[in-house]
Formats: C-alpha cells, sequence, structure tokens
C-alpha cells in the first residue's frame, strides 16, 4: 500500500490566516510538491520557489548559480525527511515578495484504494494577490482597501478590483486544481501495440 503524507500548510505572517491541509505521496518529487502547494493555496506558479529541510534548498537549478538550490525534480518528499531527519519544511515562494510557509509534517497513512493524490482536504484563508510586497505590502493593502479615507483606497481598489475581498473565500476552484493534478499524474502510459505479424 502507498504511504502517504497528510501535510499542513501555513502562510506566514498573513492576516486573515491562511492555512491548508493536503494529502501526498511520500514519494512525490519536490518539484510536484511545489505544483501542489501552488494549486492548494491560489498562487500562481509566476515566480521561482525553493522547499527547504535541514540546510538544504530545493527548486530550479540554475548553472549560472552553483550555489543555488539542488535541483527539485530530483530529489523526493520521503528522501528529504529520511535524510533530514526533520517534520516542518519551509517553502520559499517568490523571492521578492518573500512568502514564507511552513510545512508540518501531522502524519503518515496508508492511501485510500479509490483515492487520487494529492488531494486538497482542508482550506481556510483566502491566498494574497500576486506582486503586493510579501506580507508588509499586504498588510498595507488591507489596511488601504478597509478604510475609505486612505490615501491609496480607490488606486489599489482599482488594481485589485472591487470585489477583492480578503475574508470571502472559496476553496472549491483550489480543490478542482489539485483534483486536476491528481487525474493528470495518474494516467497510466498507453500500452504498446503488439509489433505486426
Amino acid at each position: 500500500m502507498t504511504a502517504i503524507a497528510r501535510l499542513k500548510i501555513t502562510l506566514d505572517d498573513v492576516d486573515p490566516k491562511v492555512l491548508r491541509r493536503i494529502e501526498v505521496p511520500l514519494g512525490i518529487k519536490l518539484d510536484r510538491l511545489h505544483l501542489v502547494l501552488q494549486a492548494a493555496l491560489g498562487w500562481t506558479n509566476s515566480h521561482l520557489y525553493e522547499i527547504r529541510a535541514g540546510g538544504a534548498g530545493w527548486g530550479l537549478p540554475d548553472p549560472n548559480w552553483p550555489d543555488g538550490p539542488l535541483d527539485a525534480r530530483k530529489a523526493k518528499l520521503i528522501d528529504i525527511l529520511e535524510d533530514a531527519g526533520v517534520k516542518t519544511l519551509r517553502y520559499l515562494y517568490d523571492f521578492g515578495d518573500g512568502w514564507e510557509h511552513t510545512i508540518k509534517i501531522e502524519r503518515l497513512v496508508d492511501a485510500e484504494p479509490a483515492a487520487l493524490y494529492p488531494r486538497l482536504i482542508e482550506a481556510s484563508g483566502r491566498c494574497p494577490p500576486e506582486d503586493v510586497g510579501g506580507p508588509w505590502g499586504y498588510a498595507e493593502i488591507l489596511e488601504a482597501i478597509g478604510d475609505k479615507k486612505h490615501e491609496r483606497h480607490a488606486q489599489i481598489r482599482e488594481w485589485l478590483g472591487e470585489e477583492f475581498d480578503p475574508k470571502a473565500f472559496d476553496p472549491e476552484p483550489l480543490e478542482a486544481e489539485v483534483a486536476a493534478l491528481a487525474k493528470s499524474w495518474s494516467r497510466k502510459p498507453a500500452a504498446k501495440k503488439p509489433p505486426p505479424a
């Protein structure tokens, strides 16, 4: 039976709180874990990332930056947990804005026979919009949209749209995104046709 890791992801330094719980195969590669995190959180996957554990980091390697992260395509979650001996990972998304997430491995369970993984099992809190300047920029934006007399209220409302509400949250689109990843990764390769006789 395949082992499944239940992960609790918290976006650090933001209010309202952003929390997700996902279940992923323990053997998932870190580049795919990144894609699951993007889908579950509601990010747009338009910036660099790094997953950190035990003093090492994995992401997209750059030949011009030899001290950069290790290749996330070549590392599995189970190996990182065993090698680093940790139960908490750090996930940094968008080096400019500096969105930091805490990933706690809550428990390991057996896969349910009919379930597709990864899957989003709990979600609360709306993810901030991209490119707002990280947690501190987001706090300033929330202050501006919450106060009609704020000097930047109209400008930020125009940029974000009138419908933006940091407290309004619908997890269904996120669940669908994670489910789409699970479905695409669960496809079996087409059977090879026997050579003509």
